[in-house]
């Protein structure tokens, strides 16, 4: 079943009813039925079951939007002292939305430096919708937005805006820790 759910919940389908097409070789229309209310509850409801199929072949799988975090720890206000400010360890603080297409871009890539920098380096996301105090006092306004904190102050020029690939990212690690001589 080839199927489409677009933002404005209107599903495009091929497949689920055949298509009415002339008989004619010279003209070749398609028409498509409009979906009824229950139809549309049932495919938001669900969504992530759904698959795009190209060719017979399964291509990609819908999923929720939210940010996973799976090795690096989400923190929020209340965390923020204890897990940023009071670490004896650099803590490079990712401040991100799970409407942010350029955050879950990054993702992976933070993911595996998370892992390749864990004896070294902190490092914790913020959710810029459910922390709008963190936000204000860091002006952390473009996302995903990197700062890194060492002895509970933000070093100076690591502030870093936008995505990047995987070897910048770590170029960028790699720079801050050297210039606060953590080895």
């Amino acid at each position: 079943m080839d199927s489409i759910v677009s933002s404005s919940t209107v599903l495009i389908r091929s497949y689920l009813t055949p298509p009415v097409r002339s008989h004619s070789p010279a003209v070749s229309s398609v028409s498509v039925k409009p979906l009824s209310s229950v139809q549309v509850t049932s495919v938001a409801a669900n969504r992530q079951l759904l698959s795009f199929r190209s060719g017979g072949r399964r291509t990609k799988k819908l999923t929720s939007s939210a940010i996973r975090c799976g090795g690096i720890k989400e923190i929020g206000e209340s965390e923020f002292s204890s897990t940023v400010l009071e670490s004896e360890r650099p803590v490079l603080v990712e401040f991100v939305a799970t409407w942010c297409g350029p955050c879950k871009l990054i993702y992976p890539a933070m993911e595996a430096l998370s892992q390749e920098y864990d004896d070294k380096l902190t490092i914790v996301k913020i959710d810029h919708d459910a922390n709008p105090k963190l936000i204000a006092e860091y002006k952390a306004y473009g996302l995903p937005h990197f700062i890194l904190f060492k002895d509970g102050k933000e070093v100076p020029g690591s502030r870093r805006e936008g995505a990047i690939t995987k070897a910048k990212l770590k170029e960028y690690i790699d720079g801050l820790l050297s210039s606060i001589s953590v080895a």
